[in-house]
């Protein structure tokens, strides 16, 4: 039976029916659907919306009696859509988006362009590409504030887990704008005190005797980062941590040789390139979910980096 102001699924076309008068469910509960649909557990989503994972399970009834349809299904991985909730999930999204639009316009931030953008990246690229950037960045674009985040597992855009994901691998998850930038090249390294007390190996045999310092092999979440096993398989592994910053600081400090990008061994003249015709790539892919991709903001961020990476082409595939 149809009731005064309810709103339903259109089973022809797929659309938000409202039989009469204005919508009877609850705009807020939106928020606390989608946020379901993004991390499935309840618990999870109480802690990103601060309230009592009872209060998600409320907000979520009400919604579907109000729809007069199941959003969910519970299993033993957590809540799933059904058919009704990712047909819902579409329209859900759409409101996001104008939502976004609405604050987005000018008045609601200090200018068209400000406010804060938030992008994420592996450790390495974070630190020691992006980060020495920011002040450039701050000086031409002084509204906008930039929040990076590093990460060694993949990072989830559709989550709003960023706005921006800088990654090695080009991503496949749907509805995202994705660019390359560039590449950057990976060569062994070593510093000056290991190779004078070692010897500068002078073929690929030759670093079979030598020290290595790599990635912990179980615990790699992101496989564009094995560079090592990319050049070689080494027989000496003195030394491993899923950190980039603690491989380059040991190998700094005498203890083997590295894989490593050359923008980060360029921070250090000590390192030495050891059989630089050993090398690998990785591409540069910039990521943006397709709802922010006409925020003005996050239009800057992406503008200026993929300049910059064009520009430092010879910086990030050089050979020493």
């Amino acid at each position: 039976m149809k009731k005064s102001n309810e709103v339903r699924l259109d089973p022809q076309t797929n659309d938000l029916d409202i039989l009469s008068g204005p919508p009877a469910y609850n705009w807020n509960d939106i928020t606390y659907f989608l946020e379901l649909a993004r991390y499935a557990k309840l618990v999870d989503v109480a802690k990103r919306l601060k309230v009592d994972h009872t209060t998600v399970s409320r907000r979520i009834r009400e919604l579907e009696k109000a729809l007069d349809c199941k959003l969910f299904k519970r299993t033993k991985s957590g809540f799933m859509l059904t058919n009704d909730g990712w047909q819902i999930l579409e329209h859900a999204e759409a409101m996001e988006k104008n939502a976004r639009t609405v604050s987005h316009k000018k008045g609601f931030e200090q200018t068209q362009g400000g406010g804060a953008v938030r992008v994420a990246t592996m450790e390495g690229i974070g630190s020691f590409y992006i980060s020495p950037k920011v002040e450039t960045f701050k000086e031409r674009y002084p509204e906008i504030i930039l929040e990076l985040v590093t990460s060694s597992r993949w990072i989830n855009l559709s989550r709003q887990e960023a706005d921006i994901f800088i990654s090695f691998s080009k991503p496949d998850e749907k509805r995202l704008k994705v660019k390359k930038a560039g590449n950057f090249r990976i060569s062994l390294f070593a510093s000056q005190a290991y190779l004078n007390k070692r010897g500068m190996p002078s073929s690929k045999s030759d670093l079979n005797r030598h020290d290595f310092v790599d990635y912990i092999d179980d615990l790699i979440q992101i496989h564009a980062v094995r560079y090592l096993h990319d050049i070689i398989k080494p027989r000496r592994v003195v030394f491993r941590s899923t950190s980039q910053i603690a491989q380059y600081s040991s190998i700094t400090k005498g203890l083997g040789i590295a894989a490593l990008p050359t923008f980060v061994a360029a921070q250090n003249p000590d390192l030495v390139p050891v059989l630089p015709e050993l090398s690998t790539s990785r591409d540069i892919w910039l990521s943006v979910h397709q709802d922010l991709d006409h925020v003005p903001r996050i239009g800057m961020v992406i503008r200026f980096f993929m300049s910059e990476i064009e520009k430092d082409t010879s910086l990030l595939l050089s050979t020493s």
